[in-house]
């Protein structure tokens, strides 16, 4: 009963605080209200006897990469949304960009569908292993995933500097 009570908790709170970060015309305030979400979802995880996977979550995300997004807010001087008039003057701004978001909705709930319509004999197409201790994750991470570790910090740093080009303001001459 308490479990319930708890995951309904945190599941409410996550849901409500990423659906605020999108509607926040303050980038300031969508930063602090992702980091409520990955603290919910860090609740879940403790929910589901993962305190790895929760403390992960904390430190990671909620510590060193929404530190990354707050200094890029705070390095774009971003106060809030940028009007329409700037939105018609932006380059990636028209049709274009709208239908191929609206496409990757789109496949998103398909995913999501399929996923949550599955049997669980069709899910087991991996192996499950129980992880002894941190250490074994740490070796695996480290050793069997290196590159895939790695392409993910180049991935999150190429996104950071795309931002800072993208917002860059031009003087006028």
């Amino acid at each position: 009963m308490v479990e319930t009570i708890a995951f309904y908790t945190f599941a409410g709170m996550a849901i409500l605080a990423s659906a605020l970060v999108i509607g926040q015309r303050n980038p300031m305030y969508s930063v602090m209200l992702l980091i409520a979400s990955f603290g919910a979802l860090a609740g879940l995880y403790i929910g589901l006897d993962a305190p790895f996977a929760a403390v992960t979550q904390i430190i990671v995300y909620a510590g060193a990469i929404m530190v990354l997004f707050l200094f890029v807010v705070m390095l774009l001087n971003a106060p809030q949304e940028d009007t329409e008039h700037d939105v018609r003057m932006h380059p990636f701004a028209g049709p274009g960009p709208m239908r191929f978001g609206a496409l990757l909705a789109l496949g998103l709930a398909a995913e999501l569908g399929w996923a949550l319509t599955r049997t669980p004999s069709e899910a087991g197409s991996f192996a499950v292993t129980p992880v002894s201790s941190v250490a074994a994750i740490g070796r695996s991470l480290f050793t069997e995933y290196a590159f895939a570790f790695e392409v993910t910090s180049i991935l999150i740093l190429v996104a950071m500097v795309g931002a800072v080009v993208l917002a860059r303001r031009e003087e006028p001459r």
